[in-house]
C-alpha cells in the first residue's frame, strides 16, 4: 500500500472519485454506501477495547489517584470554556451574516413529520435520564452497545481499583498493555482500507443527494465550514501557540485523518490512530487515554458552531424576531445541552430540539429547513471536532507536564528522526 503514496493521498483521489462515480452514476453511487458503512463499523469494533485499555492502563501506572482526578478536573475546565467559545462564535457569525433573513417561511407549513424522531428524543432526554445512563446496567452491556461515557466510567473506576494494589495487579496491567499494543496493530491494518471506506462514502453522497443539493442552502453550508476554519486557524490556533506549538503543523501531522473524517463525515473513524499520534508525540498514555474519549462528548467544537448556527437561521428564516436577552438562552441553554449528546443518532438534531422546544419562541418545525445542509456540513463538524480534542489533549497534557514538547516540535516539524534520538538518550 505504501507505494500507492501515503495515506493522506490515497484518502484524498479516493473522495475525488467518489464524487466523480456519485455524479456519473448516481445509482452505483448509492449502492457503494456499505463501503463506508463497513469502514466506520471496523473502526468502531476497536474503540470500546482500545479506550478501556488505554485508561486502565494508564491510570494503574499513575498510582496518583489525586493526579487522576486532576487531569480530569482540568480537561472539564477546559471544555467548558472552549466550547463555550465556539457556541458563541456561532452566534455572532449567523447574527452578523443573516443568512436566513429574507426567507419568510411560514412555520405552519412546513411539514415537521421529518424531525419528528428528532423532537420526540428530545422530549425524553433529561438531565436526570442522561446522568443516569453514564451507569451501565451491566459491564457487558457497555462494551456490546459501545456507549463511550459508560465505558469511560468503568475504566477509571477500574484503574482506580488496580492502583492501590500496584505490586499485585502488575501482571493484569502488562497483559492490558500487551492487549492495547496489539489493538494499535490492528489499527493500522483497518487504516490500510481507509480510501476505500472514504471513496464508498462520498460516492453514496453525491449519487443519494445529487450535486444539486451541494448548493441548496449554499450560504449556510458555506458559513459553517468557513466559522468552523476560523474557529480552527484563530481560537484553537491562539491555543495552540500559547501552548507551544503551530496549528498548521499539527493539522499537518493529522492530515490523513483530517481527510478521513471529511470523507466519512464520522469523527469516531479516527479516535483510535489519533489517540495513537498524541501518543507518539509524546503525550502521556493517562492523559490521552482521559482526554481524547471525554472530548467525543463534552467538547464538540464543530457541533456546537453548528447547534447555535442552526437555530438562529430557523428564527432568522421564520421571521421569529430575537432580543439579545433570548440569544443569550439559547447560549446558556446549549452550553448544558450540548453535553448530553452521547450516543444519541440524529445527536446534534436531539440537542438543537431540545433547545428549541425549552424556549418555546423558535419553532421546532424550522428544523425541517437544515435537513438538506445537515449531511453536507457534518463533516466540517466532525473534522473541528477532531481537531478541537487533539489540541485539547496537547494542552492539558502541557499543563500536567505529562508531554515532552521538544520531541512534540520536532515530529510536528517532520523530524521523527530525531525525536526518536532524543527519546533513547533520555531512557538511558
Amino acid at each position: 500500500m505504501r507505494r500507492l503514496g501515503p495515506l493522506y493521498l490515497q484518502v484524498l483521489i479516493a473522495i475525488l472519485l467518489g464524487i466523480l462515480v456519485g455524479y456519473l452514476f448516481p445509482r452505483t453511487g448509492v449502492a457503494l454506501k456499505p463501503l463506508g458503512d463497513g469502514f466506520i463499523r471496523l473502526i468502531r469494533m476497536l474503540l470500546a477495547p482500545i479506550v478501556f485499555s488505554t485508561i486502565v492502563v494508564g491510570i494503574a501506572r499513575m498510582g496518583d489517584l489525586k493526579e487522576v482526578g486532576r487531569v480530569g478536573l482540568k480537561a472539564l475546565l477546559y471544555f467548558e470554556v472552549v466550547s463555550t467559545i465556539s457556541l458563541a462564535m456561532g452566534l455572532l457569525v449567523i447574527d452578523i451574516i443573516r443568512p436566513g433573513a429574507g426567507m419568510n417561511v411560514d412555520p405552519h407549513a412546513l411539514d415537521a413529520h421529518a424531525i419528528a424522531g428528532y423532537a420526540g428524543a428530545a422530549a425524553k432526554t433529561s438531565v436526570v435520564d442522561w446522568l443516569l445512563n453514564i451507569i451501565p446496567t451491566s459491564i457487558g452491556d457497555a462494551f456490546v452497545r459501545g456507549d463511550m461515557l459508560q465505558i469511560i466510567l468503568f475504566s477509571i473506576l477500574l484503574g482506580l481499583a488496580l492502583a492501590q494494589v500496584r505490586a499485585r495487579a502488575q501482571p493484569l496491567v502488562d497483559v492490558l498493555d500487551t492487549f492495547l499494543h496489539a489493538m494499535f496493530d490492528v489499527v493500522r491494518m483497518v487504516m490500510r482500507v481507509a480510501p476505500l471506506g472514504a471513496f464508498g462514502a462520498m460516492a453514496f453522497t453525491i449519487g443519494q443527494y445529487g450535486v444539486a443539493s451541494l448548493v441548496s442552502l449554499g450560504e449556510l453550508t458555506a458559513l459553517i465550514y468557513l466559522t468552523c476554519a476560523a474557529f480552527v486557524l484563530i481560537v484553537l490556533g491562539a491555543i495552540a501557540r500559547f501552548t507551544g506549538f503551530s496549528i498548521l503543523k499539527f493539522l499537518r501531522y493529522i492530515r490523513a485523518e483530517i481527510l478521513i473524517t471529511f470523507g466519512t463525515s464520522s469523527s469516531e473513524s479516527v479516535l483510535a490512530p489519533v489517540m495513537e499520534k498524541l501518543e507518539r508525540l509524546g503525550c502521556a498514555t493517562p492523559v490521552v487515554g482521559m482526554v481524547m474519549p471525554a472530548g467525543y462528548t463534552f467538547n464538540a467544537d464543530g457541533s456546537s458552531i453548528y447547534l447555535t448556527m442552526g437555530a438562529l437561521f430557523v428564527a432568522q428564516a421564520t421571521n421569529t424576531p430575537l432580543t439579545l436577552g433570548d440569544q443569550l438562552v439559547v447560549l446558556a441553554v446549549m452550553m448544558l445541552t450540548s453535553k448530553g449528546s452521547a450516543g444519541v443518532a440524529g445527536a446534534t438534531f436531539v440537542v438543537m430540539a431540545a433547545t428549541l422546544a425549552s424556549m418555546n419562541k423558535i419553532p421546532v418545525a424550522g428544523l425541517v429547513l437544515l435537513l438538506g445542509v445537515d449531511r453536507f456540513s457534518n463533516a466540517a463538524r466532525a473534522i473541528t471536532n477532531v481537531i478541537g480534542n487533539g489540541v485539547a489533549t496537547i494542552v492539558v497534557a502541557r499543563w500536567e507536564n505529562a508531554i515532552d514538547m521538544r520531541r512534540a516540535r520536532q515530529i510536528l516539524d517532520g523530524q521523527p528522526e530525531q525525536a526518536e534520538e532524543q527519546l533513547a538518550l533520555s531512557s538511558d
